[in-house]
Protein backbone atom coordinates (compact mmCIF):
# COMPACT_ATOMS: atom_id res chain seq x y z
CA UNK A 1 0.00 0.00 0.00
CA UNK A 2 2.90 2.69 0.81
CA UNK A 3 4.64 1.56 -2.42
CA UNK A 4 1.43 2.47 -4.47
CA UNK A 5 1.03 5.29 -2.52
CA UNK A 6 4.50 6.67 -3.17
CA UNK A 7 4.06 5.53 -6.78
CA UNK A 8 0.96 7.67 -6.84
CA UNK A 9 2.65 10.65 -5.61
CA UNK A 10 5.33 10.50 -8.45
CA UNK A 11 3.01 9.85 -11.13
CA UNK A 12 0.95 13.24 -9.73
CA UNK A 13 4.67 15.33 -9.77
CA UNK A 14 5.45 13.90 -13.22
CA UNK A 15 2.09 15.46 -14.34
CA UNK A 16 2.71 18.63 -12.61
CA UNK A 17 5.87 19.29 -14.03
CA UNK A 18 4.88 19.06 -17.23
CA UNK A 19 2.13 20.69 -16.98
CA UNK A 20 4.37 23.36 -15.68
CA UNK A 21 6.45 23.15 -18.89
CA UNK A 22 3.75 24.29 -21.06
CA UNK A 23 4.21 28.39 -21.59
CA UNK A 24 0.95 29.79 -21.77
CA UNK A 25 -0.08 33.12 -20.09
CA UNK A 26 -3.78 32.21 -17.90
CA UNK A 27 -5.19 35.86 -17.83
CA UNK A 28 -4.55 36.28 -21.80
CA UNK A 29 -5.98 32.61 -22.71
CA UNK A 30 -9.07 32.91 -20.77
CA UNK A 31 -9.84 36.39 -21.87
CA UNK A 32 -9.29 35.27 -25.75
CA UNK A 33 -11.36 31.28 -25.07
CA UNK A 34 -14.54 33.83 -23.90
CA UNK A 35 -13.87 36.57 -27.01
CA UNK A 36 -13.75 33.11 -29.60
CA UNK A 37 -16.34 31.58 -27.50
CA UNK A 38 -19.00 34.81 -27.85
CA UNK A 39 -17.66 34.65 -31.80
CA UNK A 40 -19.19 31.32 -32.40
CA UNK A 41 -22.31 32.47 -30.37
CA UNK A 42 -22.79 35.22 -33.07
CA UNK A 43 -21.80 33.63 -36.04
CA UNK A 44 -24.33 31.05 -35.60
CA UNK A 45 -26.96 33.82 -35.67
CA UNK A 46 -25.02 35.77 -38.35
CA UNK A 47 -25.06 32.72 -40.75
CA UNK A 48 -28.48 32.32 -40.34
CA UNK A 49 -28.33 29.35 -37.85
CA UNK A 50 -25.91 27.50 -40.59
CA UNK A 51 -24.47 24.29 -38.36
CA UNK A 52 -21.63 23.73 -41.34
CA UNK A 53 -20.95 27.15 -40.95
CA UNK A 54 -20.32 26.95 -37.12
CA UNK A 55 -18.50 24.07 -37.89
CA UNK A 56 -16.30 25.03 -39.95
CA UNK A 57 -15.26 28.09 -37.94
CA UNK A 58 -14.85 25.65 -34.72
CA UNK A 59 -12.55 23.82 -36.49
CA UNK A 60 -10.47 27.03 -37.83
CA UNK A 61 -10.29 28.15 -33.80
CA UNK A 62 -9.36 25.07 -32.81
CA UNK A 63 -6.32 25.09 -35.45
CA UNK A 64 -5.69 28.50 -34.49
CA UNK A 65 -5.22 28.04 -30.97
CA UNK A 66 -2.75 24.92 -31.69
CA UNK A 67 -0.50 27.51 -33.77
CA UNK A 68 -0.75 29.97 -30.50
CA UNK A 69 0.29 27.39 -27.74
CA UNK A 70 3.04 26.07 -30.31
CA UNK A 71 4.39 29.75 -31.11
CA UNK A 72 4.03 30.35 -27.34
CA UNK A 73 6.64 27.41 -26.32
CA UNK A 74 9.50 29.12 -28.60
CA UNK A 75 12.13 31.17 -26.61
CA UNK A 76 12.25 35.11 -27.24
CA UNK A 77 15.27 34.99 -28.51
CA UNK A 78 14.46 32.45 -31.50
CA UNK A 79 11.54 34.75 -32.73
CA UNK A 80 14.47 37.83 -32.63
CA UNK A 81 16.85 35.41 -35.03
CA UNK A 82 13.84 34.20 -37.30
CA UNK A 83 12.60 37.55 -37.54
CA UNK A 84 14.56 38.85 -40.87
CA UNK A 85 14.20 35.23 -41.94
CA UNK A 86 10.34 35.51 -41.71
CA UNK A 87 10.57 39.01 -42.92
CA UNK A 88 12.56 38.17 -46.47
CA UNK A 89 10.31 34.61 -46.97
CA UNK A 90 7.17 37.19 -46.64
CA UNK A 91 8.51 39.85 -48.85
CA UNK A 92 9.25 36.27 -51.51
CA UNK A 93 5.68 35.82 -51.12
CA UNK A 94 3.81 39.00 -51.85
CA UNK A 95 6.25 39.09 -54.73
CA UNK A 96 4.86 35.63 -55.94
CA UNK A 97 0.89 36.78 -55.42
CA UNK A 98 1.57 39.10 -58.41
CA UNK A 99 2.70 36.58 -60.62
CA UNK A 100 1.06 33.12 -59.07
CA UNK A 101 -1.88 34.82 -57.11
CA UNK A 102 -5.14 33.60 -57.28
CA UNK A 103 -8.12 36.10 -57.75
CA UNK A 104 -10.78 36.58 -55.43
CA UNK A 105 -13.63 39.53 -54.52
CA UNK A 106 -12.36 41.47 -57.64
CA UNK A 107 -8.45 40.92 -56.06
CA UNK A 108 -5.35 39.16 -56.20
CA UNK A 109 -4.46 38.47 -52.94
CA UNK A 110 -4.34 34.86 -52.19
CA UNK A 111 -1.40 32.05 -52.91
CA UNK A 112 -2.14 28.37 -53.21
CA UNK A 113 1.04 26.24 -52.24
CA UNK A 114 -1.12 22.83 -51.21
CA UNK A 115 -2.84 25.40 -48.61
CA UNK A 116 -4.51 28.72 -49.78
CA UNK A 117 -3.83 31.48 -48.07
CA UNK A 118 -3.25 35.48 -48.05
CA UNK A 119 0.66 36.56 -47.41
CA UNK A 120 -0.76 39.95 -46.68
CA UNK A 121 -1.48 38.18 -43.03
CA UNK A 122 2.00 37.50 -42.69
CA UNK A 123 3.56 40.54 -42.98
CA UNK A 124 1.53 41.87 -39.99
CA UNK A 125 3.76 40.12 -37.53
CA UNK A 126 6.64 39.74 -39.71
CA UNK A 127 6.81 43.92 -40.22
CA UNK A 128 6.75 44.47 -36.73
CA UNK A 129 8.61 41.39 -35.90
CA UNK A 130 11.70 43.18 -38.50
CA UNK A 131 11.56 46.38 -36.93
CA UNK A 132 12.02 45.06 -33.37
CA UNK A 133 15.43 43.05 -34.45
CA UNK A 134 16.40 45.70 -36.04
CA UNK A 135 16.43 48.24 -33.05
CA UNK A 136 16.50 45.47 -30.08
CA UNK A 137 20.66 46.50 -30.35
CA UNK A 138 20.56 49.92 -31.05
CA UNK A 139 20.38 53.31 -28.61
CA UNK A 140 16.93 54.90 -28.35
CA UNK A 141 15.28 57.06 -29.65
CA UNK A 142 16.60 56.05 -33.41
CA UNK A 143 18.58 58.54 -35.25
CA UNK A 144 17.19 59.96 -38.52
CA UNK A 145 19.09 57.50 -40.76
CA UNK A 146 17.75 54.43 -39.13
CA UNK A 147 14.37 55.84 -39.24
CA UNK A 148 14.45 56.25 -42.89
CA UNK A 149 16.20 52.59 -42.87
CA UNK A 150 12.67 51.63 -40.83
CA UNK A 151 10.58 53.48 -43.59
CA UNK A 152 11.86 51.52 -46.35
CA UNK A 153 11.27 48.23 -44.45
CA UNK A 154 7.55 49.38 -43.28
CA UNK A 155 6.80 50.77 -47.38
CA UNK A 156 8.18 48.12 -49.30
CA UNK A 157 5.47 45.46 -47.68
CA UNK A 158 2.95 47.88 -47.85
CA UNK A 159 3.38 49.12 -51.39
CA UNK A 160 3.33 45.13 -52.45
CA UNK A 161 0.20 44.50 -50.60
CA UNK A 162 -1.38 48.09 -51.78
CA UNK A 163 -0.66 46.56 -55.85
CA UNK A 164 -2.84 43.69 -54.91
CA UNK A 165 -5.01 45.45 -54.50
CA UNK A 166 -5.84 45.57 -50.87
CA UNK A 167 -5.85 49.08 -49.04
CA UNK A 168 -6.64 48.32 -45.71
CA UNK A 169 -4.65 45.75 -45.05
CA UNK A 170 -1.75 47.53 -46.39
CA UNK A 171 -2.05 50.64 -44.26
CA UNK A 172 -2.88 48.04 -41.38
CA UNK A 173 0.85 46.32 -41.97
CA UNK A 174 2.42 49.71 -42.38
CA UNK A 175 0.65 51.15 -39.12
CA UNK A 176 1.71 47.45 -37.30
CA UNK A 177 5.54 48.68 -38.21
CA UNK A 178 5.00 52.82 -37.14
CA UNK A 179 3.76 51.29 -34.02
CA UNK A 180 7.56 49.98 -32.77
CA UNK A 181 8.94 52.88 -33.90
CA UNK A 182 6.85 54.96 -31.95
CA UNK A 183 7.35 52.71 -28.82
CA UNK A 184 11.13 52.81 -29.50
CA UNK A 185 10.50 56.79 -28.13
CA UNK A 186 10.94 58.70 -31.28
CA UNK A 187 10.93 62.60 -31.01
CA UNK A 188 8.14 64.82 -30.40
CA UNK A 189 9.14 66.46 -33.73
CA UNK A 190 9.32 63.32 -36.20
CA UNK A 191 5.84 62.52 -34.81
CA UNK A 192 5.20 66.14 -36.29
CA UNK A 193 7.25 65.85 -39.43
CA UNK A 194 5.41 62.80 -40.21
CA UNK A 195 1.59 64.02 -39.40
CA UNK A 196 2.55 67.19 -41.37
CA UNK A 197 3.98 64.95 -44.53
CA UNK A 198 0.61 62.81 -44.40
CA UNK A 199 -1.22 65.45 -45.84
CA UNK A 200 0.63 66.02 -49.04
CA UNK A 201 0.40 61.95 -48.91
CA UNK A 202 -2.96 61.86 -48.71
CA UNK A 203 -3.38 64.03 -51.78
CA UNK A 204 -1.12 61.73 -53.38
CA UNK A 205 -2.57 58.06 -52.38
CA UNK A 206 -5.94 59.88 -53.39
CA UNK A 207 -4.52 59.90 -57.14
CA UNK A 208 -3.62 56.59 -57.14
CA UNK A 209 -6.58 54.77 -55.66
CA UNK A 210 -8.39 52.67 -57.97
CA UNK A 211 -12.28 54.01 -58.34
CA UNK A 212 -14.22 51.47 -56.03
CA UNK A 213 -11.69 52.69 -53.13
CA UNK A 214 -12.38 56.80 -54.02
CA UNK A 215 -16.14 55.53 -54.15
CA UNK A 216 -16.06 54.25 -50.56
CA UNK A 217 -14.31 57.62 -49.05
CA UNK A 218 -17.15 60.15 -50.55
CA UNK A 219 -19.64 57.54 -49.18
CA UNK A 220 -18.64 57.53 -46.10
CA UNK A 221 -18.65 61.44 -46.59
CA UNK A 222 -23.22 60.99 -47.45
CA UNK A 223 -23.85 57.53 -47.54
CA UNK A 224 -27.56 58.87 -49.18
CA UNK A 225 -25.95 59.54 -52.63
CA UNK A 226 -26.48 56.11 -53.29
CA UNK A 227 -28.28 54.58 -50.87
CA UNK A 228 -28.51 51.77 -53.31
CA UNK A 229 -25.45 51.03 -54.50
CA UNK A 230 -21.94 52.16 -52.43
CA UNK A 231 -24.09 53.38 -49.55
CA UNK A 232 -26.28 50.00 -48.96
CA UNK A 233 -23.88 48.85 -47.11
CA UNK A 234 -23.28 51.73 -44.26
CA UNK A 235 -27.03 52.33 -44.66
CA UNK A 236 -28.02 49.04 -43.60
CA UNK A 237 -25.40 48.48 -40.70
CA UNK A 238 -26.41 51.80 -39.27
CA UNK A 239 -30.03 50.38 -39.38
CA UNK A 240 -28.94 47.57 -37.62
CA UNK A 241 -27.32 49.01 -34.92
CA UNK A 242 -29.68 51.59 -34.17
CA UNK A 243 -32.45 49.28 -33.96
CA UNK A 244 -30.85 47.15 -31.28
CA UNK A 245 -31.24 49.59 -28.61
CA UNK A 246 -30.04 48.73 -25.28
CA UNK A 247 -30.75 45.53 -24.65
CA UNK A 248 -31.45 44.37 -28.07
CA UNK A 249 -34.02 42.24 -29.91
CA UNK A 250 -32.91 39.35 -28.73
CA UNK A 251 -30.60 36.01 -30.39
CA UNK A 252 -31.34 34.83 -33.76
CA UNK A 253 -34.51 37.59 -34.08
CA UNK A 254 -32.33 40.38 -35.67
CA UNK A 255 -34.19 41.60 -38.92
CA UNK A 256 -31.20 42.99 -40.70
CA UNK A 257 -29.69 39.89 -40.09
CA UNK A 258 -31.78 37.09 -40.74
CA UNK A 259 -33.46 38.50 -43.71
CA UNK A 260 -30.69 39.45 -45.38
CA UNK A 261 -30.83 43.08 -45.28
CA UNK A 262 -27.24 43.32 -43.72
CA UNK A 263 -24.15 42.42 -46.30
CA UNK A 264 -20.70 40.54 -45.38
CA UNK A 265 -22.52 40.16 -42.20
CA UNK A 266 -20.29 36.82 -41.00
CA UNK A 267 -17.32 38.63 -41.82
CA UNK A 268 -16.51 42.34 -41.67
CA UNK A 269 -20.42 43.64 -40.33
CA UNK A 270 -21.14 40.62 -37.80
CA UNK A 271 -20.35 43.90 -35.10
CA UNK A 272 -23.50 45.20 -36.32
CA UNK A 273 -25.16 41.40 -35.63
CA UNK A 274 -23.86 42.29 -31.91
CA UNK A 275 -25.51 45.41 -31.82
CA UNK A 276 -29.03 44.90 -33.27
CA UNK A 277 -29.49 41.23 -31.42
CA UNK A 278 -27.80 42.32 -28.45
CA UNK A 279 -28.25 45.91 -28.06
CA UNK A 280 -25.83 48.16 -26.03
CA UNK A 281 -24.90 46.15 -23.64
CA UNK A 282 -23.68 43.63 -25.85
CA UNK A 283 -21.55 46.02 -27.47
CA UNK A 284 -20.18 47.04 -24.31
CA UNK A 285 -19.58 43.68 -23.48
CA UNK A 286 -17.18 42.93 -26.52
CA UNK A 287 -15.71 46.15 -26.66
CA UNK A 288 -14.24 45.40 -22.51
CA UNK A 289 -13.17 41.80 -23.54
CA UNK A 290 -10.84 43.65 -26.21
CA UNK A 291 -9.85 46.21 -23.63
CA UNK A 292 -8.93 43.47 -21.45
CA UNK A 293 -6.76 41.67 -24.20
CA UNK A 294 -5.19 44.82 -24.78
CA UNK A 295 -4.56 46.05 -21.27
CA UNK A 296 -3.30 42.34 -20.72
CA UNK A 297 -0.82 42.37 -23.73
CA UNK A 298 0.37 45.70 -22.99
CA UNK A 299 1.34 44.35 -19.51
CA UNK A 300 3.30 42.11 -20.75
CA UNK A 301 5.39 44.45 -22.95
CA UNK A 302 5.78 46.93 -20.28
CA UNK A 303 7.69 43.80 -18.08
CA UNK A 304 8.86 42.10 -21.00
CA UNK A 305 12.84 41.33 -20.11
CA UNK A 306 14.39 42.92 -23.09
CA UNK A 307 13.83 45.47 -25.66
CA UNK A 308 12.91 43.18 -28.69
CA UNK A 309 10.29 41.79 -26.02
CA UNK A 310 8.94 45.21 -24.82
CA UNK A 311 8.58 46.97 -29.24
CA UNK A 312 7.19 43.47 -30.54
CA UNK A 313 4.09 42.80 -27.66
CA UNK A 314 3.79 46.52 -27.40
CA UNK A 315 3.39 46.49 -31.15
CA UNK A 316 0.96 43.31 -31.39
CA UNK A 317 -1.09 44.96 -28.57
CA UNK A 318 -1.75 48.19 -29.96
CA UNK A 319 -1.81 46.43 -33.42
CA UNK A 320 -4.81 44.27 -32.29
CA UNK A 321 -6.36 47.93 -30.99
CA UNK A 322 -5.75 49.14 -34.76
CA UNK A 323 -8.14 46.36 -35.80
CA UNK A 324 -10.84 46.75 -33.74
CA UNK A 325 -11.10 49.86 -33.95
CA UNK A 326 -10.79 50.29 -37.18
CA UNK A 327 -13.62 47.51 -37.93
CA UNK A 328 -15.72 49.46 -35.39
CA UNK A 329 -15.49 53.08 -36.79
CA UNK A 330 -16.49 51.13 -40.22
CA UNK A 331 -19.55 49.47 -39.05
CA UNK A 332 -21.15 52.53 -37.51
CA UNK A 333 -20.00 55.43 -40.62
CA UNK A 334 -17.34 56.61 -39.11
CA UNK A 335 -14.32 55.07 -41.54
CA UNK A 336 -14.54 53.73 -45.06
CA UNK A 337 -15.23 50.69 -45.71
CA UNK A 338 -11.72 49.04 -45.74
CA UNK A 339 -12.61 45.10 -45.38
CA UNK A 340 -10.84 44.57 -41.83
CA UNK A 341 -12.58 41.44 -39.96
CA UNK A 342 -13.53 41.87 -36.48
CA UNK A 343 -10.87 39.88 -34.51
CA UNK A 344 -11.63 36.33 -32.93
CA UNK A 345 -15.52 36.95 -34.03
CA UNK A 346 -15.41 37.68 -37.25
CA UNK A 347 -15.63 34.34 -39.74
CA UNK A 348 -12.32 33.72 -41.35
CA UNK A 349 -9.62 31.33 -41.21
CA UNK A 350 -6.02 33.23 -42.01
CA UNK A 351 -7.03 36.58 -40.03
CA UNK A 352 -7.87 34.17 -37.04
CA UNK A 353 -4.39 32.12 -37.50
CA UNK A 354 -3.01 35.30 -37.86
CA UNK A 355 -4.37 36.66 -34.49
CA UNK A 356 -3.64 33.43 -32.39
CA UNK A 357 0.28 33.60 -33.44
CA UNK A 358 0.47 36.94 -32.64
CA UNK A 359 -0.92 36.17 -29.20
CA UNK A 360 1.39 33.18 -29.10
CA UNK A 361 4.15 35.61 -29.24
CA UNK A 362 3.07 37.74 -26.21
CA UNK A 363 2.48 34.40 -24.04
CA UNK A 364 6.44 33.42 -25.05
CA UNK A 365 7.40 36.78 -24.56
CA UNK A 366 5.91 36.79 -20.44
CA UNK A 367 7.36 33.19 -20.00
CA UNK A 368 10.74 34.78 -20.96
CA UNK A 369 10.23 37.16 -18.70
CA UNK A 370 9.62 34.23 -15.63
CA UNK A 371 12.54 32.61 -17.13
CA UNK A 372 15.06 35.50 -16.90
CA UNK A 373 13.39 36.92 -12.97
CA UNK A 374 13.75 33.05 -11.71
CA UNK A 375 17.69 33.12 -12.72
Amino acid sequence: MVNMKIKTQEISLDINNNFNLIKYDGPLMILISITCLTGIFVLYSASNESLDVLNRQIFRIFIAFTAMMLVSQIPTEVLRKLSPWGYIGGIILLSMVLWLGEFGQGAQRWLNLGIRFQPSEIMKLSVPMMIAWYLHEKRLPPTGKELIVIMVLVIIPGLLIARQPDLGTSLLVIAAGLIVVFLSGIPFRYIFSLIILCIPSSLLLWKFMKDYQRQRVLTLINPDTDPLGAGYNIIQSKIAMGSGGIFGKGWTNGSQVQLEFLPEKNTDFIFAVVGEEFGLLGVLTILTLYILIIGRGLYIASNASDLYGRLLAGSISLTFFVYVFVNTAMVIGLMPIVGIPLPLISYGGTSMVTLMIGFGMLMSINSNRKLVAKK
